[in-house]
């Protein structure tokens, strides 16, 4: 084995001739926003445990409560011998939680039905709509200004529709003209829960570094807007019926792939490349915020009594350019006081 006699001492320069510009290269993120929280909690509220996982828990449940029967039964026949004011006083505790549980049961029932009541009326109203009948279409409309009776803000609006419903000789025009009197300032008052719920999960996740806390935020979040949006509009307010609607608003959204990161989703937010110029954690607040005023809709579809028509569906990028808006409103006002 012999040495190269000429070996290569100096090193090669390739010659080029289009010069690039540093500064112009964009910046290295560690990572693209995508909006993690938001999407892992639609999978915790949308999961649906398996058929044998619900028997389990239906199991559980029946035996649990048999056996707490069972012991406050045997506790409360040995008081009594014992001590038979005392027996008696428990028994009458006894009595009481077993009547407050049941009218916690019944309100849920309500809370149940006043959402059945809310889809039932939507799907009416789109059928009437579709097949143009006015009877139906007045039947509906009836119906909605009913469930608004003990509304005092739309008492006026009552009757000028009712003052108004007898000139209307269509279907479209019945429903169209309920909407604009009873639903639209309902819409109002709806998107101004929605932009609260994504100003305070963006806040969180860029703010907040803990793992899992942007993920718990954005399911109390969205779970006390879903139970506002749900009372705006009819519903009443239950903590297991709140929890179905959640399950039924984010099922909705992951079968239909709107919890995810899309383009149109960052270019409305984020005005195209203005993404790539922030810092991760703001990235992640604004994309979570986005993914919140998106539940927000689909909740707004859910919950409301007639289908939008009048009113256009709310964009994701108004709601939540007017939530961080008043976001640093309020930082303004209060660094100015």
């Amino acid at each position: 084995m012999t040495d190269d006699p000429t070996p290569l001492r100096r090193p090669v320069v390739i010659e080029r001739s289009d010069e690039a510009d540093p500064s112009a290269a964009a910046p290295v993120l560690d990572g693209t926003p995508d909006g993690r929280a938001m999407q892992l909690a639609a999978k915790v509220a949308a999961r649906r445990g398996s058929p044998l996982g619900r028997a389990l828990l239906w199991a559980f449940s029946t035996l649990f409560t048999f056996v707490l029967s069972v012991a406050a039964y045997d506790f409360v026949t040995g008081l009594i011998a014992r001590n038979v004011v005392l027996g008696y006083a428990a028994l009458a505790l006894t009595v009481v939680f077993v009547a407050l549980a049941l009218i916690a049961g019944l309100r849920e029932w309500g809370a149940y039905l006043r959402l059945s009541r809310l889809d039932a009326l939507r799907q009416e109203a789109g059928a009437a709509r579709s097949r143009a009948d006015l009877r139906a279409a007045r039947a509906v409309v009836g119906r909605v200004a009913a469930l608004y009776t003990a509304r005092p803000e739309l008492t006026e609006a009552r009757a000028r529709l009712a003052a108004r419903e007898g000139d209307l000789f269509d279907a479209d025009g019945a429903l169209d003209l309920a909407e604009q009197l009873l639903v639209l300032p309902l819409d109002a008052q709806a998107r101004r829960e929605v932009e609260a719920a994504a100003r305070q999960v963006a806040t969180v996740t860029a703010l907040v570094p803990m793992a899992l806390a942007d993920v718990a935020t954005a399911l109390f979040a969205n779970l006390r807007m879903i139970r506002r949006i749900a009372e705006i509009y009819g519903g009443r307010s239950g903590g297991f019926a709140s929890l179905g609607l959640l399950r039924r608003v984010f099922t909705y959204l992951v079968a239909t792939g709107a919890v995810a990161l899309t383009d149109d989703l960052i270019g409305s937010v984020a005005g195209g490349g203005v993404l790539s110029k922030l810092s991760r954690r703001f990235g992640e607040g604004l994309v979570n915020g986005a993914l919140t005023a998106r539940v927000g809709v689909a909740a707004m579809e859910l919950c409301r009594p007639l289908p939008f028509h009048v009113a256009a569906r709310p964009g994701v990028s108004v709601l939540v350019s007017r939530a961080l808006t008043g976001l640093f409103d309020r930082g303004e006002s209060r660094g100015n006081s």
